[in-house]
């Protein structure tokens, strides 16, 4: 297990080179770059602009070498813990992420739990209530929450809160705790409104696990081994949660991988719409200006976050199920 877990650390690190490579080169594919955006709208704002000031904007930038110099120095800088400066708003990568960071990480975990929670409980009473009524309903909202959009059922939501109770449900904070500093008051407030990107975001994930958890334990249920053991005499759900339940869980650990990653980047579209202070927005406004130190850092660290969720659930994986072996 060891070996295994040290030969897959070893694995990251040439596979973090190369996406760091990708990252840089397809961050610089679209036409121009961010000076070029820059000059753009002070000449549009009547501002001149000489050949001496975009030689400096240039040099300030790292703009005036080759390519390849900018991605070593990016790289050279980030090992020793310099994120760079963001290009567009003029500030360390390091403190734009971290400030928004934690509002992430909480609005993503509680998603996460309530995708976790809510899949598990629903997803086993329709397994063991096969057509029945509940199982119906789960399978309508299922298969409405899969083909309902994020950003549209937040819009959705949004509109009738305002429209029939005058409520406005964006963002997290009431405008009185904006900007007020941290209290317990202002985290109470934060609790009364997180509810509604949770369950926004969380809609679609909730509905997926649940048919697929709803499909592997049928499965499981009409095996051999399940029989023999009722014809034993063994309870029923101790039956249930002992043996098969443990099968069917695989597809819950197998989402760790892509857990981790979300617990950063969250949901990118349902973020703006909710007006969330979350790192999404700031991520896809990076995006749209081709600030290259901000949006390459942030993918470069959504792909570590994915590396090291794949490799846990790996393990995770070979713990539960003893067939599974790494060899």
């Amino acid at each position: 297990m060891l070996q295994y877990i040290l030969r897959r650390l070893l694995y990251m690190i040439p596979t973090l080179i190369l996406i760091s490579i990708l990252v840089f080169v397809v961050i610089q594919l679209p036409p121009g770059d961010f000076l070029t955006s820059y000059i753009a709208q002070l000449q549009q704002s009547g501002e001149s602009v000489d050949l001496e000031t975009i030689a400096a904007l240039k040099a300030r930038y790292g703009l005036d070498k080759p390519l390849w110099q900018q991605y070593f120095v990016w790289i050279w800088n980030m090992l020793h813990g310099d994120f760079g400066r963001s290009l567009l708003w003029n500030r360390p990568v390091k403190e734009l992420i971290g400030e928004r960071l934690v509002l992430t990480f909480v609005v993503s975990f509680c998603t996460v739990i309530f995708i976790w929670v809510v899949s598990f409980i629903i997803g086993v009473y329709v397994a063991t209530h096969q057509y029945s009524f509940g199982d119906y309903v789960a399978a309508i909202l299922g298969y409405l929450g899969l083909a309902t959009p994020n950003f549209m059922l937040a819009l959705i939501i949004l509109w009738f809160a305002y429209a029939y109770f005058g409520q406005n449900l964006s963002g997290l904070f009431s405008p009185e705790y904006l900007e007020a500093p941290w209290s317990w008051a202002k985290f109470i407030d934060m609790m009364k409104h997180i509810w509604v990107p949770v369950i926004i975001v969380g809609t679609s994930g909730t509905a997926g696990l649940i048919r697929t958890l709803r499909a592997n334990l049928l499965d499981e249920l009409n095996k051999p081994y399940v029989l023999t053991a009722r014809a034993k005499g063994l309870r029923e759900w101790k039956l249930i949660f002992k043996y098969p339940l443990r099968i069917a869980m695989i597809p819950f650990i197998s989402t760790v991988g892509w857990t981790l990653p979300f617990l950063v980047s969250g949901a990118l579209i349902s973020s703006i719409v909710l007006n969330l202070p979350i790192v999404g927005p700031l991520y896809l406004s990076a995006l749209q200006n081709q600030d290259m130190y901000l949006a390459g850092s942030f993918l470069l660290f959504l792909s570590l976050l994915t590396l090291l969720g794949t490799l846990i659930s790996d393990i995770l994986l070979a713990w539960v199920d003893p067939r599974i072996r790494f060899e």
